[in-house]
C-alpha cells in the first residue's frame, strides 16, 4: 500500500480538481487551522475555532457522501473504519462547541481532538486515497472532486453526531441540517 509521503508526491502531479488532490490540500488546511486555534490569543480563539469547526463539519460530511461509497465498493472494512472515526470525531467536535474556548479544558480537549483528527487523516491517506487512485480513472476522480466541493457547499457547518458516519443519513438529513446551521451562523455573525 502507498505510504502518505508517496501519495503526496504522486498527488503533486494530479490535475487541479482531482478528488485526491483536493482532499490532501484540505487535510493540510485542517492541520494548519488546528495550529491557528491553539496559537490564538484568547479573544480570537472562539472565532478561529468556529472556522475550524465549520470546515471540519463540511469536509467530513462531503467525504461520507462522495468518497465513502466509492471506497466501500473495494474495501468495506476501510470505509466502515473511516465512518466510525468520523462519527466519534463528530461527538467530540459537538462537545468542544459547547465549551468556553478560553478555558483550559477546551485547550486540553482540542489538543486531544487534534491528535484524533490527524490520525484519521493519516489513515485516509494511507488506506483510502491510494485505493481511489488505483480504482478510479482520471475522469472519475475529477467528477468526484467536483461532487465533493458541491457537497461541501451545502453541507452542515456544525457537527451532527446522529448522522455522522452514515452516508445515507448525510444524504437524507444533511440538506435540512445545513439550512438550519447556515441560518444560525448568519444570525450569530450579525449579533456578535
Amino acid at each position: 500500500m502507498t505510504e502518505p509521503t508517496d501519495l503526496r508526491a504522486r498527488a503533486a502531479d494530479l490535475p487541479k480538481g482531482d478528488v485526491v488532490a483536493v482532499l490532501l490540500e484540505q487535510h493540510d488546511r485542517i492541520r494548519e487551522m488546528f495550529r491557528t486555534v491553539l496559537d490564538s490569543e484568547e479573544e480570537h480563539r472562539q472565532r478561529d475555532f468556529d472556522r475550524l469547526r465549520a470546515f471540519l463539519a463540511v469536509h467530513e460530511t462531503a467525504e461520507e457522501m462522495i468518497l465513502r461509497p466509492v471506497t466501500a465498493r473495494t474495501d468495506a472494512d476501510v470505509a466502515d473504519a473511516r465512518n466510525r472515526e468520523e462519527a466519534a470525531s463528530n461527538v467530540v467536535l459537538a462537545e468542544l462547541e459547547h465549551l468556553d474556548a478560553a478555558s483550559e479544558e477546551f485547550g486540553d480537549r482540542l489538543r486531544a481532538f487534534q491528535e484524533m483528527v490527524v490520525a484519521h487523516a493519516e489513515a485516509e491517506e494511507r488506506e483510502e486515497l491510494p485505493r481511489i487512485l488505483e480504482t478510479c480513472d482520471d475522469p472519475m476522480r475529477q467528477v468526484m472532486g467536483k461532487a465533493l466541493l458541491a457537497a461541501e457547499a451545502v453541507a452542515p457547518t456544525h457537527p451532527h453526531p446522529s448522522t455522522a458516519g452514515s452516508p445515507a443519513a448525510q444524504w437524507i438529513a444533511g440538506p435540512i441540517a445545513s439550512l438550519v446551521d447556515r441560518t444560525r451562523d448568519a444570525i450569530r455573525a450579525v449579533t456578535r
